[in-house]
């Protein structure tokens, strides 16, 4: 008698990342959390077990889904690397900051009528570190925001960090990518399969991705 197939285990990444640099202040983005949390909603509507790894944001947890929040980029790369093994697709759709003060103030900084310099040092590269070291059978699912050379950045992203598929999308000047904007994107996979979705709503794309993940037969 065989047991029944466990079904599978699927991460994602939302949000932004916060990088204090002082107890008041910190370095972010405009991520919103809507693209991850969508993706997260829809696999657990697939009857998927979903964890849901999310930088701050004002979005309530998706049923079916356990949600993990971190702030800070190490601590969503400590957060990822606890699931990494178990998972059978982890898809980053989190915009991770990429760098944070070097040192932290332990005040608010102050006014002194003159020039603050801010040192930062790279955070690290989540998404190389765990197509890195993903075990036979992962499917890892990256992001890249670009400003030019789309599809070409993007497949250089595909191979340089070891991904299964890439969601690519251009910020343009005064077009809105953030909430619930639709957006175009361009998905490639390392097969070297090629589609464009021009306009599509955020939780449409969260469909067509986990259909294309669902195709690697996880």
């Amino acid at each position: 008698m065989t047991g029944k197939k466990e079904k599978p285990f699927i991460v994602v990444t939302a949000g932004p990342t916060r990088e204090k640099i002082d107890p008041v202040r910190f370095i972010s983005n405009h991520s919103t959390g809507t693209f991850g949390y969508a993706i997260a909603r829809e696999a657990a509507r697939r009857g998927c077990r979903v964890t849901l790894i999310s930088g701050p944001t004002n979005l309530e947890r998706p049923d079916g889904v356990k949600l993990v929040m971190v702030e800070s980029a190490l601590e969503m790369r400590s957060a990822v690397k606890k699931v990494l093994a178990q998972a059978d697709c982890v898809i980053m759709a989190a915009a991770v900051s990429d760098w944070r003060a070097k040192k932290i103030a332990g005040r608010k900084l102050k006014r002194h009528g003159g020039k603050m310099f801010l040192e930062l040092v790279e955070n690290p590269d989540i998404v190389r570190e765990i197509g890195a070291a993903k075990k036979k059978g992962t499917i890892i699912v990256g992001f890249a925001l670009e400003t030019e050379a789309l599809v070409k950045n993007a497949l250089a992203k595909l191979r340089k960090k070891n991904l299964d598929i890439i969601i690519a999308n251009r910020l343009e000047r005064g077009k809105g990518l953030f909430g619930d904007t639709p957006v175009d994107v361009v998905i490639a996979d390392k097969y070297g399969a090629q589609e464009r979705f021009p306009g599509q709503a955020k939780n449409r794309l969260a469909k067509i991705i986990l259909d294309k993940v669902f195709s690697f037969n996880i």
